[in-house]
């Protein structure tokens, strides 16, 4: 397999420019993908800040910091993102629809050697990759929000993933300055199953009035050493995504997954965390500029 020297993320979100911030420290050329230029103009604003906060810091050299920012590129169809590109991200909203629907194109345009990644957090990989022509070229890399302070990468082999495309992942990786273990194909994978599990049993006890949000919060990282609450965690990740996972799981794995009906509730009210500006706890600077837009 040809050396991976250009890689292209599909969906400047939170993720998405995430992922891209690190491909490009990690010395890649990068191409981010997004089909709203609002989109990818946020993403540049926020990945340059980043990386002055870094230099701030003291964690990295302004030159290093300019020459990453420099390698990163912008594009508004897939098409243009992905022709070029060694490896592929996908990092758009957690629905199989649509992570089925990017392959596809992906498979279509891509360079038969490409490599196809999910950021999935929750799907199976076996499952999108049998779209494609390509599938032992197809695995899942599930990294963690902020993905530019997050040490873990999970990258996970499908039924097909052949070793190349496992080595040749786990090389881009560690270039990204992650820590990275390769598991085998299971509903939710590592962490999100056990955290959607956590964050599930919290939203019951708020329901059974067990205790406040705040002191949940409080007893989760105090008591168990948490660096954040099962609360400040769904409103960072997003409602609707934590609801999405755990409903996958329920079906996938059974009744001990069923989400939280507070959880559903909230969601089908709109209050889906940070990015809404209101989910579990209120944020009004968000809510601020979710108006403005």
């Amino acid at each position: 397999m040809s050396e991976i020297k250009t890689i292209s993320v599909i969906g400047a979100g939170i993720m998405g420019r995430g992922i891209a911030h690190v491909a490009a420290t990690g010395g890649y050329r990068t191409i981010l993908e997004d089909l709203i230029p609002g989109s990818l103009r946020k993403a540049e604003t926020e990945i340059r800040a980043n990386l002055d906060k870094a230099v701030e810091l003291g964690k990295m050299q302004k030159t290093d910091a300019d020459a990453a920012f420099k390698r990163i590129e912008y594009a508004g169809s897939v098409e243009e993102a992905a022709r070029e590109a060694d490896l592929v991200i996908e990092a758009v909203p957690e629905e199989m629809e649509s992570k089925i629907e990017i392959f596809t194109l992906l498979d279509k345009i891509c360079k038969p050697n490409t490599i196809l990644a999910s950021n999935t957090s929750s799907f199976s990989i076996t499952e999108i990759a049998s779209v494609t022509y390509r599938a032992p070229k197809c695995l899942g890399m599930h990294f963690f929000n902020p993905v530019h302070k997050m040490k873990l990468l999970e990258n996970v082999r499908g039924l097909e993933t052949d070793e190349a495309t496992v080595a040749a992942c786990a090389e881009v990786g560690k270039r990204m300055g992650k820590e990275v273990v390769t598991i085998k194909e299971s509903p939710g994978f590592i962490t999100s199953r056990i955290n959607a599990m956590i964050g599930n049993e919290a939203f019951n006890m708020l329901q059974e009035g067990v205790a406040s949000a705040r002191d949940i919060d409080k007893a989760l990282k105090l008591g168990l050493n948490h660096p954040m609450g099962p609360f400040e965690m769904v409103d960072l990740v997003g409602l609707d995504t934590r609801l999405h996972i755990l409903e996958y799981l329920h079906k996938s794995l059974g009744e001990k997954y069923r989400p939280s009906p507070l959880l559903v509730q909230y969601v089908k009210a709109g209050r889906l965390g940070r990015k809404s500006g209101r989910g579990v706890y209120d944020y009004p600077e968000q809510a601020k500029a979710a108006d403005k837009k």
